[in-house]
């Protein structure tokens, strides 16, 4: 089943609960949050404060991506939200083991993104120990880039890794997806989908959302 997770990073922050209630009402199955630090990438996003006035006010789930250096540190700012995954980066953590027991001990599905020019085999070691790969098909850091059809064939080798070991693995895609290469990504082997702009920017949410989660 394919899963679409509106980034809000998109969003009318001016206007975002009923944002979010627009994207919960055509069909969104998370609310994905970019969590941006100015230092492990260019850009600085929205924290906890804002993320809070959300809670209690939408039955999505919410779908950390921490875009940080030093993401363990960050964890138990986001614990009030109940997340369902917090995602972090291999490119961030020394200790990547040490930081997924550290989420998956808080009862939070754990997962781990890379950038597009990290290699995909990198997680392998650790992929009976998570819940979810994030694979970025733009360089990370701001929204309404276009997507990078060369990460197509890391999704394939993943999907590939994770049928040969028989395990219950999301793949989400994240990064310039639309109506116009959706497919591709499906195809190779992804199952969640992150979109924004696609998304926020559509004067047709609910079929936006319906063309991404369609097979």
């Amino acid at each position: 089943m394919i899963k679409v997770a509106p980034s809000i990073l998109s969003a009318d922050f001016s206007n975002l609960l009923n944002e979010v209630k627009k994207v919960e009402a055509a069909g969104a199955d998370f609310l994905h949050l970019d969590i941006m630090d100015g230092h492990f990438v260019p850009n600085l996003t929205f924290g906890p404060v804002v993320l809070k006035s959300l809670l209690g006010k939408t039955d999505l789930g919410f779908d950390v991506h921490l875009m940080v250096n030093n993401p363990r540190k960050f964890i138990d700012y986001f614990l009030p939200l109940r997340p369902s995954y917090i995602t972090f980066h291999v490119e961030a953590e020394k200790d990547i083991d040490r930081v997924i027991s550290q989420i998956k001990k808080l009862g939070i599905k754990a997962g781990l993104s890379i950038n597009p020019g990290t290699p995909v085999d990198s997680l392998f070691k650790y992929l009976e120990k998570i819940n979810l790969v994030l694979i970025m098909t733009v360089n990370p850091g701001f929204a309404g880039q276009k997507f990078m059809p060369e990460i197509l064939p890391k999704i394939k080798e993943l999907r590939k890794e994770i049928e040969s070991r028989k395990l219950n693995l999301d793949i989400e895609v994240d990064g310039g997806i639309d109506s116009n290469n959706v497919r591709l990504v499906k195809e190779a082997g992804a199952n969640i989908i992150v979109a924004g702009s696609a998304i926020f920017g559509s004067s047709d949410i609910a079929s936006t959302i319906a063309t991404l989660k369609a097979k």
